[in-house]
């Protein structure tokens, strides 16, 4: 309880006045205090209250002005408050200028650095805290267990290891180790910083566990994408007599989700629910984000009737998983639109969602109008997700010219691209073979510092291979510090387009070395190397090798390409062979590349059985036009006439052949048959020109061949 002297009882009645409920404090009542040179103490005391009262900026630097006055600054706790209130006003810079002009005696306790520290921490200035904390350090200020949490954090969160495991050091020196919030940072930060080895160590050092300490292990392993651990701990927990709670079991559940584990989430989840655990808004979004496989479209459903009846729905976040599970099940965009709807305060992940619901259906028109009423949207700017979306919608329909003018846009709206837009962007410059824009975002990706991102490096790889620049592509494989299979597999089949089958076979057998086991995809690019190269025995060895020698059991695919690899070869009878005695039902691409050898060595020695079952599994017209255009070449026209037929009945048209040309960071397309109106002369005039060229040349080199 207060004690005031008579003297300064109109003062407390301000005071009293300011901080009422209604009034909270009024800056007219701040400005009306006129202390006495009497009482300091307990007009220190009321400083305090209205500190702690604040309401804005203003009033603060109000008060602030009567503390100077008094010489408040003197005291151990006014200081600290202040720094506090700027804290909590997102005023680091004031609270640093209060700091720096408390005496130095004052500096020499502990809670006024810990409340500097705090400061800088709740405002995001970690590198700052930092400092503070050597400063601290060089004051040789004993650090307490306020301290260490705070500066753990900053380190954790500027991703700098080698500064946690100093203030480590210091915690374990000062005796501050065992100290359970103290452990408990060191954990969470360790984990943040991909040190699960030191957190475990930490972990099993403890004298005394709580549920923070359980909960950020689990929480820590599925961070790391490490489910396995994560359930270790788990049962180690129940084993220990803790019954997992809600955080415990949300983040299990996560740990799952990360790793692709979508089906034991869901086992998980059902479990939980069996426990009896009530289900919360953030376990439901990490179910919902799980149920990513086709099949799982009812279990969404399921789901999203539980979210109804318990009260969820009010959670936007919780609406937003909804919306983007339902727009992943290409069918359900209509309760992706209606879950849309719905939400009356969209946020940008909610317009987000609904544009990659659109993208991801191939509805690249509605997801492009979505972001065009996103652009007219007040209070909401489209981000980098939003310009990803609609360009990857694009570059996956097979829209790429689209898909770099909408990346122009959105340069010109200074929106940095991701490691998202990028990869998109270097697979549309591989399909196209635009190697200068490819060029061009590969020196984006070195000067933004992308070129560590596997993602990424794997994507350059891949058009510099399809643009058949395998040197700069091979120079950017070799260079990879840590190689994965996807890597591996872009450049094995990168030599295999363009004819290399050696340089295919060697990239292999250095992958074997290096500890490597390859995939069916791998398979897939060596047979198919082996097959453009001529390979024929290294192709043979290698198929008869992927069972016994890697466990792979050879797919459709991979009996195309050696049926295609024998049929290049010549080996037409071979290849027939194997067509039909292989264990799975020959299907439209090994049909393909029979029908392919047969047009390239001339045979036309087809039975009806096998013509029929061609005709009936082809959906496309190449087939059709392989076998019509085979029997033209034998002479037997009337069968030929008799293919065409079959696929007019069933309404196939062959697809125009498609060519483009890059020119000033354009792409232009052209189509067979495509009348171009307006360059059509010019286009004559240049056709002229190149032909009076290339006789001119003839002749010349006619007169040079009589001398």
């Amino acid at each position: 309880m207060l004690h005031v002297s008579p003297s300064n009882s109109r003062i407390l009645r301000n005071v009293s006045y300011a901080l009422s409920p209604r009034n909270c404090i009024s800056n007219a009542s701040i400005a009306q205090i006129q202390f006495e040179p009497n009482n300091f103490n307990h007009l220190f005391d009321y400083f305090d209250h209205l500190l702690h009262k604040c309401s804005n900026s203003k009033q603060s630097k109000q008060i602030h002005a009567q503390i100077l006055h008094f010489g408040g600054l003197s005291t151990t706790f006014l200081p600290s408050r202040l720094i506090s209130v700027y804290g909590r006003f997102e005023l680091v810079n004031d609270a640093q200028k209060v700091f720096k002009s408390v005496p130095i005696q004052s500096l020499f306790n502990t809670i006024i650095w810990n409340t500097m520290l705090r400061a800088n921490l709740t405002n995001g200035e970690y590198r700052k805290a930092l400092r503070v904390y050597a400063q601290m350090m060089k004051f040789k200020i004993l650090p307490d267990a306020f301290t260490f949490p705070l500066v753990v954090r900053a380190c954790a969160a500027i991703g700098h290891l080698i500064s946690c495991s100093l203030v480590h050091c210091h915690a374990v020196v000062t005796g501050f180790e065992d100290n359970i919030h103290v452990a408990n940072e060191l954990l969470a930060a360790y984990g943040k910083l991909g040190r699960m080895g030191v957190a475990r160590q930490v972990f099993d050092k403890m004298p005394v566990r709580n549920y923070i300490s359980w909960n950020t292990m689990v929480s820590g392993f599925a961070f790391n994408y490490d489910c396995d651990r994560a359930l270790e701990i788990f049962k180690r927990m129940e084993g220990d007599g803790w019954e997992p709670n809600l955080v415990t079991w949300t983040s299990l559940l996560s740990s799952h989700a990360r790793c692709g584990h979508y089906w034991e989430t869901l086992r998980l989840y059902n479990l939980m629910r069996n426990k009896g655990v009530k289900s919360s808004a953030e376990s439901i979004a990490v179910v919902v984000s799980a149920c990513n496989d086709s099949d799982m479209l009812n279990k969404v459903k399921e789901v999203h009737g539980y979210v109804t009846t318990s009260g969820l729905e009010g959670y936007l976040f919780v609406k937003n998983s909804l919306l983007c599970a339902y727009g992943r099940h290409g069918g359900c965009l209509e309760a992706a639109e209606k879950l849309f709807s719905e939400v009356e305060n969209k946020c940008l992940v909610s317009w987000n969602g609904l544009i990659s619901s659109y993208a991801q259906s191939g509805l690249c028109d509605e997801a492009f109008s979505t972001f065009l009423n996103l652009k007219n949207e007040k209070n909401l700017t489209p981000n980098v997700i939003s310009w990803s979306a609609v360009i990857s919608g694009f570059a996956l329909n097979g829209r790429p010219d689209e898909s770099l003018k909408l990346f122009r846009k959105m340069q010109l709206a200074k929106v940095s691209p991701n490691v998202i837009t990028i990869s998109t962007l270097l697979s549309v410059c591989a399909d196209l073979s635009t190697v200068v824009f490819g060029k061009e975002i590969h020196g984006y990706i070195v000067r933004n510092l992308m070129n560590n991102n596997l993602l990424v490096v794997n994507g350059l790889i891949n058009m510099y291979a399809k643009c058949g620049s395998l040197i700069e592509g091979y120079i950017i494989f070799k260079n990879i510090k840590k190689k994965d299979l996807c890597s591996w597999n872009i450049m094995i089949k990168g030599y295999g387009m363009h004819g290399y089958g050696k340089n295919a076979l060697k990239i292999f057998n250095q992958m074997i070395s290096d500890g490597y086991t390859p995939d069916g995809v791998t398979f897939v690019s060596l047979l198919s190397a082996c097959s453009h190269a001529g390979l024929v025995n290294d192709g043979r060895r290698l198929f008869n090798e992927m069972k016994p020698e890697f466990g792979i059991d050879p797919k459709i695919e991979h009996y195309a390409c050696i049926v295609d690899l024998l049929g290049r070869a010549g080996l037409f009878e071979e290849a027939s062979e194997v067509a039909k005695k292989m264990p799975l039902e020959p299907n439209v691409c090994v049909w393909g590349a029979l029908l392919n050898s047969s047009r390239m060595h001339k045979n036309a020695n087809w039975d009806e059985k096998s013509v029929s079952e061609i005709l009936d599994l082809s959906s496309e017209t190449g087939n059709y036009m392989l076998l019509s255009n085979i029997y033209a070449q034998s002479g037997q026209w009337e069968d030929s006439a008799k293919v065409r037929v079959s696929a007019r009945a069933r309404g196939l048209t062959k697809t125009r052949g498609q060519s483009w040309i890059e020119l000033n960071k354009r792409v232009h397309m052209f189509a067979a048959g495509e009348f171009v109106e307006n360059e059509i002369k010019e286009v004559e005039t240049v056709v002229k020109i190149l032909s009076f060229e290339m006789k001119m040349k003839n002749i010349d080199e006619e007169v040079l061949l009589t001398y």
